[in-house]
Order: C-alpha cells, then sequence, then structure tokens
C-alpha cells in the first residue's frame, strides 16, 4: 500500500506500542493470538502516539478491506514501500522498562518465577529482571509457535504457584502470550489477580501524592470488594466496559493515570500507553522494596466478596430487554442483594457465550442466582 515498513520481530504488543511512539512511526501493528491458542491470531492496531485505535477507526478498516475499497487504491513501480528491519528492539524495550523502576532501587536478593507463557517475552522478561539483579526461575521461555499460552502463562497461574513455593521465591509473575496482562503469586504461592494488583498500586500512589485525580479506573468485571476498599482510603472508582482499551480511554479523557482489568491487564499511565505485564511486575516490586512487605502482607489491602461466573452458549445474540423471563430472574436477584452485591449479564465479543456474573456475601445465595439467569438465557437463547 506504498508505506515503509520497519519489522521487529517477535515481540509483547506493549513494546510495539513503546517502539511505534518512540520511532514517530505512523502507526504499529501486531499479529498475536494474544491469551488464546496460536491458531486464534487477530491483528492488534497502534495509532503513531502508541494508543490502540478507537472502536469506529478499526470499523472503518474492516469496512474497506472486506468491500474491496482499497483496491483500487494500491500503488505500482517506485510508489511500493520498501521493508526494513529493526535489530534492537529488544534491547530497546528492555532499557525503557529498565527505567520505569525506580532509580534509587535494584532487585539485588530477590527470587522471581516468571512464566512467559512460551510467548512475545521470552526474552524480555527475563532480561529485564535479571539486570535488575533479580534472581530469575524462567518458565515458558521455548516458544515452537505451536505452544503458545499452552498450560502456561496467565490463564494457568497454578504454574507459578506451585513453582513459587518449590523454589521459595518471593513473587510469581504470569503473562500472557503477548505479554499485556498479568496475573502474580505472593511467596506463600497465592494467586494475587488485578483486582489486588489495582488496589496494592492504588494504595501506594495516594500515599505518595501521585494517584492522578486520586481515581481508578476499573471495568464492571472488578470485584465490589475493590470498590469498598479505596472508598476507605479516600480513592475513587471509576468502572467502564470490559477491554483495556476502553479503560485506556476513560483514563485519557479524565486524565486519570491508573487503571485495569481483574484479568490483569494493568495500566500505568505514566509510564505506557497500553497495558504491560513485565511493567507492572516491576511496579509490583517496587511497592515491595519500598515498604519492605511481602506480597502476601500486601494483598490482604482487601477483601473480595464471592463472585460466581457462568458461561451460557447462545445461538444468537439480542437485547435481553425482549425476553421478560431474563429480565425478571436477573431484577428478582438485583433486589435480593441490594447494595451488598450486584449482577452482570452481557455477551461476549468473541465467542456465541452470554456471560453472566453475580456477587455477594453468600456463596450458595448467589450461586443458587446465577444458576437461574444462566438457565433461563439457556432456555431462551440456546
Amino acid at each position: 500500500m506504498g508505506a515503509d515498513v520497519w519489522l521487529v520481530g517477535p515481540m509483547p504488543t506493549p513494546g510495539i506500542a513503546f517502539i511505534t511512539h518512540s520511532m514517530r512511526a505512523d502507526a504499529g501493528v501486531v499479529i498475536s493470538a494474544s491469551h488464546n491458542p496460536f491458531q486464534d491470531n487477530g491483528i492488534k492496531f497502534f495509532a503513531g502516539n502508541g494508543f490502540k485505535l478507537p472502536d469506529e477507526t478499526e470499523a472503518e478498516i474492516e469496512r474497506m478491506v472486506t468491500s474491496n475499497h482499497i483496491d483500487s487504491l494500491r500503488p505500482t513501480a517506485s510508489a511500493i514501500g520498501k521493508a526494513f528491519r529493526i535489530d534492537d528492539a529488544i534491547g530497546r524495550y528492555v532499557v525503557y522498562l529498565k527505567n520505569t523502576f525506580p532509580k534509587e532501587l535494584d532487585l539485588e536478593g530477590i527470587k522471581l518465577v516468571v512464566d512467559c507463557a512460551h510467548g512475545a517475552t521470552y526474552r524480555s522478561a527475563p532480561a529485564v529482571f535479571e539486570e535488575l539483579g533479580a534472581e530469575v526461575v524462567p518458565l515458558g521461555v521455548k516458544p515452537n509457535g505451536q505452544n503458545i499460552n499452552l498450560n502456561c502463562g496467565s490463564l494457568h497461574p497454578e504454574v507459578i504457584s506451585r513453582t513459587a513455593r518449590k523454589h521459595r521465591a518471593h513473587m510469581g509473575v504470569a503473562l500472557d502470550g503477548d505479554g499485556d496482562r498479568a496475573i502474580f503469586a505472593d511467596e506463600e504461592g497465592n494467586v494475587v489477580d488485578g483486582d489486588r494488583i489495582m488496589a496494592i498500586c492504588a494504595a501506594d500512589l495516594k500515599a505518595r501524592g501521585k494517584l492522578a485525580k486520586n481515581t481508578l479506573v476499573v471495568t464492571v468485571m472488578s470485584n465490589v470488594g475493590l470498590s469498598i476498599a479505596m472508598r476507605e482510603r479516600g480513592i475513587s472508582v471509576v468502572r467502564t466496559a470490559v477491554g483495556d482499551r476502553y479503560v485506556v480511554e476513560e483514563m485519557v479523557r479524565t486524565g486519570c493515570n491508573l487503571g485495569g482489568e481483574q484479568s490483569g491487564h494493568l495500566i500505568f499511565l505514566d509510564h505506557s500507553t497500553t497495558g504491560d505485564g513485565t511493567l507492572a511486575a516491576l511496579q509490583v516490586l517496587a511497592i515491595m522494596q519500598r515498604s519492605g512487605k511481602p506480597l502476601s502482607e500486601l494483598a490482604r489491602i482487601f477483601t473480595p466478596l464471592p463472585q460466581v461466573l457462568r458461561n451460557v452458549s447462545v445461538t444468537r445474540k439480542e437485547d435481553l430487554h425482549q425476553f421478560p423471563s431474563i429480565i425478571q430472574a436477573i431484577h428478582h436477584a438485583e433486589s435480593r442483594l441490594g447494595d451488598r452485591g450486584r449482577v452482570l449479564v452481557r455477551f461476549s465479543g468473541t465467542e456465541p457465550t452470554a456471560r453472566v456474573m453475580v456477587e455477594g456475601e453468600d456463596e450458595s445465595v448467589i450461586t443458587a442466582m446465577a444458576d437461574e439467569i444462566s438457565g433461563e438465557i439457556g432456555q431462551v437463547l440456546g
């Protein structure tokens, strides 16, 4: 199409965002299956400023491609672009990540388990932690093109949990295949999800006077317990639709600098334009080093309310308000829960699935509610 292309080879998604912006490129493109199996490849785009494209821009690109509109735009002869290779892209990204860690601190004496999910961080993540002085127990660093995310990484935190206990590590971090999310394990092997990490980081930034607007931006999937804990510390919580792009858009719109998802997308807008699992781990390690507290102690910052999730296969995705039986089941649950719980029902963006989440204080009660709502959806839309 007439563009000059700089090839960087296998690299984490947030690394592409960084390189795109630092090289003053017009756009960045990643072929990635993200946290999914290797055959589920998709394409992620970044604008020249390092931020993901808005929905409407991506929709227009898709329209132009599928309508064959771009066929008439193809250049010929000398107007065709050229391709170049950036041989030191990984090195640049590693230096950038190290610079997000406080200059006065290091990781000497820290032992880390790092699961790279046989994905794009297999070189960069261990290098970052080792160059800062940590002893790294590397997992998932032998990609063969097909084993990415296979029984490893952020969707399988039991691996770092088990390995952290075995090696008596200070912390475990499990990245996903493209490196934009992270789930943690403390020194006792307990899994620490994105909600707890956001609470730890928000409280730390607030204490140091660096939490912009004294606000944390999360999605509707974050636990109510997080909101309660933040409110007790004078921190506001704003919720968005599910998806890190919507978190980032709200952060940019309102001038906030911390946000993320329960699933491990953690966005530190002072350092990056998108979620970065390695960067998030560095911020957590800095808090541990400054406070002298282990992750298990820091993670007790809040107690999550029980949460029940149900996935219901559907044959069509229609406005639920058309179906009184479904709405009645939802309203019945909401009225019983009051302000000590909540119900969330949404369709998956990528699968023929309806997702039902019910949160409350009594697990047996919310389980029954989730089953009732799921049953109604299955009967009507299954």
